[in-house]
Protein backbone atom coordinates (compact mmCIF):
# COMPACT_ATOMS: atom_id res chain seq x y z
CA UNK A 1 0.00 0.00 0.00
CA UNK A 2 1.45 3.47 -0.90
CA UNK A 3 1.39 6.21 1.90
CA UNK A 4 0.70 9.75 1.11
CA UNK A 5 1.17 12.80 3.50
CA UNK A 6 -1.91 14.70 4.31
CA UNK A 7 -2.13 17.68 1.75
CA UNK A 8 -2.17 21.29 3.33
CA UNK A 9 -3.94 22.93 0.26
CA UNK A 10 -2.59 23.25 -3.32
CA UNK A 11 0.79 21.27 -3.77
CA UNK A 12 3.44 23.41 -4.35
CA UNK A 13 5.92 23.23 -7.65
CA UNK A 14 8.59 20.42 -6.92
CA UNK A 15 12.26 22.40 -7.24
CA UNK A 16 14.93 20.08 -8.34
CA UNK A 17 17.92 19.60 -5.94
CA UNK A 18 20.49 20.45 -8.15
CA UNK A 19 18.87 23.58 -8.71
CA UNK A 20 18.23 25.14 -5.16
CA UNK A 21 21.54 23.96 -4.70
CA UNK A 22 23.76 25.66 -7.90
CA UNK A 23 26.04 28.37 -7.25
CA UNK A 24 27.53 31.04 -9.52
CA UNK A 25 30.67 32.53 -9.58
CA UNK A 26 30.95 36.31 -8.07
CA UNK A 27 32.05 37.59 -11.27
CA UNK A 28 32.21 35.53 -14.76
CA UNK A 29 35.30 35.21 -15.43
CA UNK A 30 37.08 36.45 -12.44
CA UNK A 31 37.18 32.54 -10.65
CA UNK A 32 37.13 29.95 -13.72
CA UNK A 33 37.22 26.17 -12.35
CA UNK A 34 40.40 24.91 -10.86
CA UNK A 35 41.46 28.87 -9.52
CA UNK A 36 42.41 29.17 -5.98
CA UNK A 37 39.75 31.25 -4.56
CA UNK A 38 36.67 32.82 -5.24
CA UNK A 39 33.23 34.08 -4.36
CA UNK A 40 29.90 32.69 -5.45
CA UNK A 41 26.23 33.67 -4.92
CA UNK A 42 23.40 31.43 -4.21
CA UNK A 43 19.80 31.35 -3.35
CA UNK A 44 18.13 29.32 -0.14
CA UNK A 45 14.36 28.36 -1.21
CA UNK A 46 11.87 28.73 0.59
CA UNK A 47 10.30 25.64 -0.06
CA UNK A 48 13.32 23.95 0.95
CA UNK A 49 13.25 24.94 4.91
CA UNK A 50 12.10 23.65 8.13
CA UNK A 51 10.45 26.56 9.67
CA UNK A 52 11.74 29.15 7.61
CA UNK A 53 15.58 27.97 7.80
CA UNK A 54 18.17 26.11 5.80
CA UNK A 55 19.03 22.83 7.17
CA UNK A 56 22.63 21.96 7.85
CA UNK A 57 22.81 19.09 4.81
CA UNK A 58 21.55 21.82 2.21
CA UNK A 59 24.04 24.25 3.49
CA UNK A 60 27.03 21.57 2.96
CA UNK A 61 25.84 20.62 -0.18
CA UNK A 62 25.66 24.30 -1.35
CA UNK A 63 29.62 24.77 0.08
CA UNK A 64 30.64 21.60 -2.12
CA UNK A 65 29.06 22.88 -5.27
CA UNK A 66 31.71 25.99 -4.77
CA UNK A 67 34.28 23.42 -3.47
CA UNK A 68 33.95 21.19 -6.80
CA UNK A 69 33.84 24.63 -8.94
CA UNK A 70 37.49 25.63 -7.26
CA UNK A 71 38.77 22.25 -7.57
CA UNK A 72 37.84 21.72 -11.20
CA UNK A 73 36.72 17.87 -11.33
CA UNK A 74 36.10 14.96 -9.12
CA UNK A 75 33.53 14.20 -5.97
CA UNK A 76 33.35 15.59 -2.52
CA UNK A 77 34.76 12.40 -0.57
CA UNK A 78 34.82 14.00 3.08
CA UNK A 79 33.73 17.13 4.72
CA UNK A 80 33.67 18.30 7.55
CA UNK A 81 31.48 21.69 9.02
CA UNK A 82 30.88 23.67 11.71
CA UNK A 83 27.55 25.64 12.37
CA UNK A 84 27.41 29.04 13.73
CA UNK A 85 24.11 30.36 12.89
CA UNK A 86 20.83 28.94 10.03
CA UNK A 87 20.49 31.40 7.56
CA UNK A 88 16.96 32.38 6.48
CA UNK A 89 15.67 32.19 2.90
CA UNK A 90 17.25 34.20 0.12
CA UNK A 91 20.49 35.32 -1.19
CA UNK A 92 23.91 33.87 0.58
CA UNK A 93 27.32 34.28 0.00
CA UNK A 94 30.11 31.38 -0.40
CA UNK A 95 33.75 32.06 -0.07
CA UNK A 96 36.20 29.09 -0.89
CA UNK A 97 40.03 28.47 -0.89
CA UNK A 98 41.89 26.18 -2.32
CA UNK A 99 43.97 24.86 0.04
CA UNK A 100 45.97 22.11 -1.78
CA UNK A 101 45.77 20.69 -4.76
CA UNK A 102 47.46 17.19 -5.02
CA UNK A 103 47.08 14.24 -7.47
CA UNK A 104 44.70 12.28 -6.16
CA UNK A 105 43.24 14.45 -3.42
CA UNK A 106 42.24 18.29 -4.13
CA UNK A 107 41.51 20.25 0.43
CA UNK A 108 39.34 22.99 -0.11
CA UNK A 109 37.63 25.44 2.70
CA UNK A 110 34.64 26.83 2.29
CA UNK A 111 32.55 29.38 4.44
CA UNK A 112 28.42 30.55 3.52
CA UNK A 113 27.64 34.00 5.38
CA UNK A 114 24.51 35.88 4.73
CA UNK A 115 23.97 39.75 5.00
CA UNK A 116 27.72 39.79 6.27
CA UNK A 117 27.14 37.54 9.11
CA UNK A 118 29.23 33.69 8.75
CA UNK A 119 27.13 30.75 8.96
CA UNK A 120 28.78 28.01 8.48
CA UNK A 121 32.36 26.86 7.60
CA UNK A 122 33.68 23.54 5.86
CA UNK A 123 37.07 22.02 5.01
CA UNK A 124 36.17 19.19 2.24
CA UNK A 125 38.39 16.66 0.45
CA UNK A 126 37.72 15.98 -3.24
CA UNK A 127 38.59 13.15 -4.93
CA UNK A 128 37.62 10.65 -8.06
CA UNK A 129 35.14 7.90 -6.76
CA UNK A 130 35.20 4.58 -8.67
CA UNK A 131 32.19 3.25 -10.28
CA UNK A 132 33.57 -0.13 -10.98
CA UNK A 133 35.11 -0.47 -7.11
CA UNK A 134 33.65 -3.52 -5.07
CA UNK A 135 32.77 -2.97 -1.49
CA UNK A 136 34.93 -4.72 1.00
CA UNK A 137 34.82 -5.03 5.12
CA UNK A 138 31.29 -3.64 6.44
CA UNK A 139 32.18 -3.94 9.93
CA UNK A 140 30.04 -2.32 12.68
CA UNK A 141 27.14 -1.20 10.03
CA UNK A 142 23.93 -1.15 11.43
CA UNK A 143 21.76 -4.89 10.45
CA UNK A 144 18.89 -3.71 8.41
CA UNK A 145 16.18 -5.28 6.63
CA UNK A 146 14.69 -2.46 4.32
CA UNK A 147 10.96 -2.14 4.59
CA UNK A 148 10.05 -1.47 0.69
CA UNK A 149 9.67 2.23 -0.44
CA UNK A 150 5.83 1.81 -0.95
CA UNK A 151 5.24 0.55 2.15
CA UNK A 152 6.27 3.26 4.41
CA UNK A 153 4.43 6.24 5.17
CA UNK A 154 5.59 9.65 3.93
CA UNK A 155 6.62 12.41 6.64
CA UNK A 156 3.70 15.14 6.54
CA UNK A 157 5.13 18.93 6.53
CA UNK A 158 3.18 20.17 9.41
CA UNK A 159 4.72 19.09 12.61
CA UNK A 160 2.15 17.39 15.10
CA UNK A 161 2.44 20.83 16.98
CA UNK A 162 1.71 22.92 13.40
CA UNK A 163 4.90 23.69 12.51
CA UNK A 164 5.37 24.09 8.79
CA UNK A 165 8.38 22.12 7.35
CA UNK A 166 8.04 23.26 3.90
CA UNK A 167 11.14 21.08 2.71
CA UNK A 168 8.89 18.04 3.35
CA UNK A 169 6.58 18.78 0.61
CA UNK A 170 9.60 18.95 -1.95
CA UNK A 171 11.53 15.68 -0.96
CA UNK A 172 10.15 12.40 -0.28
CA UNK A 173 10.65 11.52 2.60
CA UNK A 174 9.07 8.20 4.76
CA UNK A 175 9.70 6.05 7.74
CA UNK A 176 9.59 2.48 8.30
CA UNK A 177 6.05 1.49 9.73
CA UNK A 178 7.60 0.24 13.28
CA UNK A 179 8.88 4.06 13.33
CA UNK A 180 6.26 5.72 12.20
CA UNK A 181 4.95 6.37 15.00
CA UNK A 182 7.31 9.85 15.43
CA UNK A 183 4.74 11.24 12.88
CA UNK A 184 2.17 10.91 15.30
CA UNK A 185 4.19 12.27 18.48
CA UNK A 186 4.61 8.76 19.43
CA UNK A 187 8.10 8.27 20.08
CA UNK A 188 9.24 4.65 20.11
CA UNK A 189 12.19 5.35 22.87
CA UNK A 190 14.76 3.77 20.77
CA UNK A 191 16.77 6.87 19.71
CA UNK A 192 16.66 5.39 16.09
CA UNK A 193 14.98 6.39 13.02
CA UNK A 194 14.74 4.05 9.60
CA UNK A 195 13.27 4.98 5.97
CA UNK A 196 13.65 6.19 2.66
CA UNK A 197 14.33 9.69 0.80
CA UNK A 198 13.19 10.61 -2.70
CA UNK A 199 14.57 13.73 -4.11
CA UNK A 200 11.79 15.57 -6.12
CA UNK A 201 11.07 15.23 -9.73
CA UNK A 202 12.68 11.18 -9.63
CA UNK A 203 16.25 13.35 -9.73
CA UNK A 204 18.88 10.70 -9.08
CA UNK A 205 21.54 11.46 -5.78
CA UNK A 206 24.85 12.52 -6.42
CA UNK A 207 28.22 12.43 -3.46
CA UNK A 208 26.63 16.36 -3.40
CA UNK A 209 23.00 15.62 -2.92
CA UNK A 210 24.54 12.60 -0.37
CA UNK A 211 26.06 15.87 1.83
CA UNK A 212 22.36 16.77 2.35
CA UNK A 213 21.02 13.28 2.62
CA UNK A 214 23.01 12.75 5.52
CA UNK A 215 20.76 15.06 7.33
CA UNK A 216 17.16 15.22 6.12
CA UNK A 217 16.42 12.66 8.65
CA UNK A 218 14.12 14.83 11.59
CA UNK A 219 16.36 14.74 14.56
CA UNK A 220 16.64 11.15 16.25
CA UNK A 221 16.08 12.85 19.59
CA UNK A 222 12.01 13.08 18.22
CA UNK A 223 12.13 9.33 18.56
CA UNK A 224 12.73 9.92 22.18
CA UNK A 225 10.56 12.82 23.21
CA UNK A 226 8.06 14.28 20.33
CA UNK A 227 9.28 18.31 21.10
CA UNK A 228 12.96 17.48 21.52
CA UNK A 229 14.65 19.99 18.54
CA UNK A 230 17.99 19.95 17.85
CA UNK A 231 20.30 22.01 16.16
CA UNK A 232 23.29 20.84 14.26
CA UNK A 233 26.81 22.41 15.72
CA UNK A 234 29.09 19.77 13.93
CA UNK A 235 28.73 17.40 11.22
CA UNK A 236 31.48 15.16 9.50
CA UNK A 237 30.15 13.23 6.25
CA UNK A 238 32.05 10.48 4.26
CA UNK A 239 30.74 9.68 0.71
CA UNK A 240 31.40 6.19 0.06
CA UNK A 241 30.59 5.50 -3.65
CA UNK A 242 28.37 6.64 -6.51
CA UNK A 243 25.20 5.89 -5.72
CA UNK A 244 22.67 3.61 -7.84
CA UNK A 245 19.87 5.76 -9.44
CA UNK A 246 16.53 5.77 -7.05
CA UNK A 247 15.79 6.55 -3.36
CA UNK A 248 18.32 6.20 -0.86
CA UNK A 249 17.59 3.94 2.56
CA UNK A 250 18.88 6.03 5.44
CA UNK A 251 19.06 4.79 9.24
CA UNK A 252 20.17 7.70 11.59
CA UNK A 253 21.23 6.44 15.97
CA UNK A 254 21.45 8.68 18.81
CA UNK A 255 24.32 7.67 20.63
CA UNK A 256 25.12 9.51 24.42
CA UNK A 257 22.57 11.74 25.49
CA UNK A 258 23.88 14.31 28.31
CA UNK A 259 21.67 16.99 28.51
CA UNK A 260 22.08 19.41 26.75
CA UNK A 261 24.00 17.43 23.63
CA UNK A 262 23.49 14.36 21.39
CA UNK A 263 25.60 12.55 19.10
CA UNK A 264 24.18 11.14 16.33
CA UNK A 265 25.35 8.63 13.52
CA UNK A 266 23.90 8.24 9.75
CA UNK A 267 24.54 5.75 7.28
CA UNK A 268 22.94 5.68 3.88
CA UNK A 269 22.54 3.03 1.15
CA UNK A 270 21.38 2.75 -2.41
CA UNK A 271 19.07 0.90 -3.84
CA UNK A 272 21.62 -2.03 -4.51
CA UNK A 273 22.03 -2.32 -0.80
CA UNK A 274 25.55 -0.82 -1.42
CA UNK A 275 26.59 2.02 1.44
CA UNK A 276 27.00 5.06 -0.44
CA UNK A 277 27.39 7.66 2.74
CA UNK A 278 27.88 7.51 6.86
CA UNK A 279 27.80 10.92 9.23
CA UNK A 280 28.37 11.95 12.53
CA UNK A 281 27.21 14.81 13.99
CA UNK A 282 26.87 16.36 17.69
CA UNK A 283 23.51 18.38 18.25
CA UNK A 284 22.54 20.54 20.99
CA UNK A 285 18.89 19.75 22.37
CA UNK A 286 16.65 22.66 22.52
CA UNK A 287 13.97 21.66 24.11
Amino acid sequence: MTHQAPGDGPAPDLEVFSQVSAVRARTAGTFPPAADAGTFDAEISDEWTIVGKANGGYLLALMGRAALSLAGAGHVVAASAHYLRSPGTGPVEIEGELLRRGRTVTQVRTRIAQDGRLCAEALMSISELDPCTASGLNAGLPATEPVPFEDCPRLPSTTTDGFKVAIMDQVDLRLDPDWSGVIRGLPSGRGELRGWLKLPRDEDFDPVSLLYAVDAFPPVTFDLQPSAWASTIELTVYVRALPAPGPVRIVTRAGLLESPWVDGTCHVWDTTGRLVAQATQLNKVLA
